[in-house]
């Protein structure tokens, strides 16, 4: 239900100490998380939309028994975000067919057993030759 299974400590110094079963749960999301990045990152290639690789991730996500978290956080309409050359974050899946020499960042969260697995990583249209010197720099 995407909900906060403990109220939150008093004090935000706290530290919540986790049980070895919760702690194996948080990894099974990131890893679950890191799986569906690994699909989505093979698949990123010219001509491809955002919109498809959104759907390659919500269908991996679900296969793996979790949620994606962003979908309809805060009204968010897809299943990852895909933010693409000059887009920070957040960037929203759309119908813009991917060009070579694009940079793109894929960020995947996946909500798994109670918890949130996320994680992102960045990548380019055609290989990384394939960007110009600007764009190798920014990606080191």
């Amino acid at each position: 239900d995407g909900r906060p299974k403990s109220k939150s400590p008093l004090f935000p110094w706290v530290i919540e100490v986790k049980k070895p079963e919760e702690i194996e749960k948080m990894r099974a999301a990131g890893r679950a998380a890191r799986e569906v990045l690994d699909l989505a990152g093979r698949e990123v290639r010219p001509g491809i939309t955002t919109d498809e690789i959104d759907r390659i991730v919500h269908e991996a996500t679900i296969a793996r028994g979790g949620y994606p978290s962003p979908l309809n956080y805060h009204n968010f309409p897809k299943s990852c975000c895909t933010s693409v050359n000059e887009v920070i974050c957040h960037g929203i899946p759309d119908d813009r067919k991917l060009e070579e020499g694009d940079i793109i960042n894929i960020d995947i969260t996946c909500y798994l057993n109670g918890y949130h697995g996320d994680c992102s990583e960045m990548f380019v249209v055609g290989g990384e030759t394939a960007a110009d010197v600007k764009a190798r720099q920014l990606l080191q």
